[in-house]
């Protein structure tokens, strides 16, 4: 099971830098229906690409805006020249650990 979407880079406001997209909920519903069992904090791993980039992490529920959020590490954000306000085409598939 594969999406792609375009979404928006933000920054968490905190004091670590940390740079996330918001899933869309069509998205995290569909994940949350086939990935029942999770990892820690209810996260689940996924391989991810933006553009060139292709790495694996995970999503993290965020109950604020029922959703998943996915961190995109400055070494990729750099790689793909993006910036927090930028949009991004993800694409993103659950895997195994």
């Amino acid at each position: 099971m594969q999406f792609e979407f375009t979404a928006p880079l933000w920054e968490y406001e905190g004091d670590a830098p940390w740079v996330f997209v918001t899933l869309p909920t069509k998205v995290a519903d569909a994940i949350d229906e086939r990935v029942p069992e999770r990892k820690g904090f209810g996260s689940v791993r996924v391989s991810v690409a933006i553009g060139d980039s292709n790495w694996r992490t995970s999503i993290f529920p965020d109950k604020a805006s029922g959703s998943f959020v996915l961190p995109v590490k400055k070494a990729i954000r750099e790689l793909e020249g993006l910036v927090p306000g930028d949009q991004a085409t993800i694409r993103l598939e659950p895997v195994a650990d």
